[in-house]
């Protein structure tokens, strides 16, 4: 992994204990954009107000070197949080704010690496330091116009100027008394910013709560049987144990009542997500004891196997990619727990196996496929949701269980020492350049919180990450079910580049909206346990 190096760190003033070196993006050019993050400003219930300093979007190196000598010098220290990305523009591009078109892989992409960034640091104050006054469609134009950074909320901005023969010290103790200044103000107002107010509300939620604002917006149609529909629809059917009732059951049986009645479930053309949404029908044969699920479930299973009853080299439909160790682990597993038949065990191990030849890495994390190294996200998502489904259904006695949790331990250790400083999993995990991505977030919250609950993972090594992982979750989830940064459909790509700029889309997505709220009705049920 690159080691993130940082001239301003230097500074006596600066500990570990006050800000973690990070990277908001990364450049056209390949070069990450840096910032310094300060712990006190992700508490969010802290009095302590937070600033952002932001420098080179001017594309002078005046602005940069300031805001470095401001953090080398230790200014803010006991009065406010400071946070800052000295170079927000490192290969020089033009930004406009608010950035037009997808995060994150245009002409815009540092434009909008800082604007989500901003929102999802939700500070009291941003301090944009320029060489030269910004236009119209500048940074701190478009945040004191009330523009919301990452849809959270508004957030109070201030231009600095430098002077034309400022040295960066002395221009530094000025952008600390204009701080200062600017905080005052803002405190007199007895207002605090929108953003910060957004966040402080998000994180007062509990799992049930956001459970429920998730399933207003995700788990009503089935179109076809594809894991996403599929899996939304298993989180109500869960929610509903957590409550007691059966209420949503017949509604979830209303929905799928056409695939009973003869409806092709794969409308003529069968995949992967094909097979894994027919995970749905175990949980429905579950709650009902009806044969028509169990038949459904089965004719899904069955495709790991060749016509006389032999085992086929893996599932069908895999492509190469890591995403097919849930799509075919976690339906072989709950059709052999479901018929007590011990050759979908058999399947389900040989699948492991041939997926873990092609895709698993050295370091225990998986390539999302052989056409390149990049450790995909949800390339790793897949992988920890599929094991731990389809452990929960192998029995102790069936074979090849136990080489399962063998690797299904060593993974959730790769991952957690990529976990990043706010909880979340990046885009391609082990490149902190990257965005963070929510839905590698949201299965691998679900994947440690599954495996805490079972006893499969030590609490004292994992509990805690579990804890960040439902915390960067629940930063990223509105009350209106909107989301932050789901990488769109993504097949196998060619390059690193290419995983980086796959599209982070930014409000309601059912992929996303499915594995959250797996992960937030996962959560809610540890929590009653514990």
């Amino acid at each position: 992994m690159r080691r993130l190096t940082w001239i301003f760190l230097a500074g006596a003033a600066l500990s570990g204990a006050q800000q973690f070196p990070t990277a908001v993006g990364v450049g056209r050019q390949g070069s990450p954009i840096r910032a310094a993050v300060a712990w006190r400003a992700l508490q969010f219930e802290s009095p302590q107000p937070a600033v952002l300093l932001v420098g080179g979007l001017d594309g002078s190196p005046r602005s940069t070197n300031v805001v470095n000598a401001f953090l080398q010098g230790g200014l803010a220290a006991g009065g406010f949080a400071v946070s800052a990305v000295p170079n927000a523009a490192p290969d020089g591009a033009a930004s406009a704010f608010p950035p037009e078109g997808g995060a994150y892989g245009g002409a815009n992409a540092a434009a909008h690496y800082l604007w989500r960034f901003i929102g999802m640091h939700a500070p009291d104050l941003v301090v944009e330091v320029r060489d030269r006054a910004g236009g119209a469609d500048g940074l701190a134009q478009a945040l004191a116009g009330g523009a919301a950074p990452a849809g959270v909320g508004a957030v109070y901005a201030r231009e600095f100027l430098l002077a034309q023969r400022d040295a960066p010290q002395d221009a530094a103790r000025r952008l600390l008394d204009a701080i200062r200044a600017a905080l005052a103000e803002l405190s007199a107002r007895s207002r605090p910013a929108a953003a910060r107010e957004e966040m402080r509300r998000r994180l007062k939620r509990g799992p049930v709560e956001i459970a429920a604002q998730l399933e207003a917006a995700y788990g009503h149609r089935l179109d076809q049987v594809a894991y996403i529909p599929a899996l939304a629809l298993v989180g109500r059917l869960r929610l509903d144990d957590l409550s007691g009732s059966s209420s949503r059951l017949a509604d979830v049986e209303r929905i799928v009542s056409p695939y009973l009645s003869g409806k092709p479930t794969s409308a003529g053309r069968v995949s992967g997500s094909i097979l894994s949404g027919h995970l749905l029908f175990g949980d429905l044969y579950e709650r009902t004891g009806k044969p028509a699920y169990l038949d459904l479930l089965r004719k899904a299973a069955d495709f790991g196997f060749r016509p006389d009853g032999s085992l086929k080299r893996s599932m069908p439909f895999h492509n190469e990619m890591s995403d097919s160790l849930f799509m075919g682990c976690a339906v072989l597993a709950r059709a052999g727990r479901l018929t007590g038949e011990a050759r979908y065990f058999r399947m389900a191990l040989r699948h492991l196996r041939f997926m873990q030849r092609l895709d698993l890495r050295e370091d225990g994390l998986y390539r999302h496929s052989p056409l390149d190294e990049a450790a995909w996200g949800r390339g790793n998502g897949f992988p920890a949701l599929g094991l731990a489904l389809a452990l929960s259904d192998w029995p102790r006695d069936q074979p090849g269980r136990g080489e399962a949790l063998a690797a299904f331990r060593r993974h959730m250790a790769a991952l957690v020492r990529r976990q990043d400083e706010t909880g979340a999993w990046r885009q391609v995990i082990d490149r902190p350049e990257s965005y963070r991505e929510f839905t590698a977030t949201a299965m691998i919250g679900f994947a440690l919180t599954r495996g805490l609950r079972r006893g499969w993972l030590d609490r004292g090594r994992f509990a805690a990450a579990a804890d960040r992982a439902w915390y960067a979750l629940k930063t990223r989830i509105a009350a209106d079910a909107s989301l932050v940064d789901v990488c769109r459909s993504t097949g196998k790509q060619p390059s690193l580049r290419a995983y980086f700029d796959r599209e982070a889309i930014l409000g309601r997505d059912d992929r996303g909206g499915a594995m959250a709220l797996l992960a937030a009705v996962e959560r809610a049920r540890w929590r009653r346990e514990r």
